[in-house]
């Protein structure tokens, strides 16, 4: 063992070797940590793609894919909004079809498929929320002003399906959405 003595103090050649890999990497940090940091949120699914586990559907007539929501059930379900590079974007609606009638719907915001933000309208009542564990507000019970931003988030997509109706000339379901938007919005208060 070779011990150096300079103005630091004594250290063995090892040890010196070691401080230098350990403290000359600090120098790099500024650097690695932020990589390091984008690569734990990709890998842990809160950055890039969708998680693999999501169950994917597809519209039947519009052919654009999407998750849906587990509140809403497994059946055919339509996509009415944006579809962008084939899947579902922007605000909307999830509507299950029963047969020949509605089943519940989800109004909000979607991404790359994905729902994001919004509320399920079920015969029971309203799931709202932010899209977490398979579903719009699953788990604990959001905090009030994300429930309001789902509520007003909600009250957009209807309006914008009013909207769609309204441009088809299908004065009936234009009016239905409108009143269903308004009173999502009644919601907030």
């Amino acid at each position: 063992m070779v011990i150096v003595d300079d103005m630091e103090g004594p250290f063995t050649t090892g040890a010196r070797i070691m401080a230098k890999r350990v403290f000359g990497g600090i120098r790099r940090s500024p650097v690695i940590v932020p990589i390091a940091l984008v690569m734990i949120l990709y890998l842990n699914g809160t950055g890039g793609a969708a998680p693999a586990d999501l169950h994917w559907s597809e519209d039947p007539g519009s052919h654009c894919k999407f998750v849906a929501p587990t509140s809403l059930t497994s059946g055919p379900t339509f996509w009415i909004g944006a579809c962008v590079d084939g899947k579902a974007s922007g605000e909307g609606m999830l509507r299950r079809r029963d047969g020949d009638r509605p089943g519940p719907a989800f109004f909000g915001r979607m991404k790359d498929g994905v729902p994001q933000i919004g509320v399920v309208d079920l015969t029971e009542g309203y799931r709202a929320g932010s899209f977490s564990n398979g579903d719009i507000g699953g788990g604990a019970e959001p905090d009030p002003q994300k429930r309001i931003d789902a509520f007003r988030i909600a009250t957009e997509a209807a309006r914008s399906v009013s909207a769609k109706y309204a441009g088809e000339n299908n004065a009936g379901s234009a009016h239905l959405y409108e009143e269903l938007a308004k009173t999502l919005e009644l919601q907030t208060d």
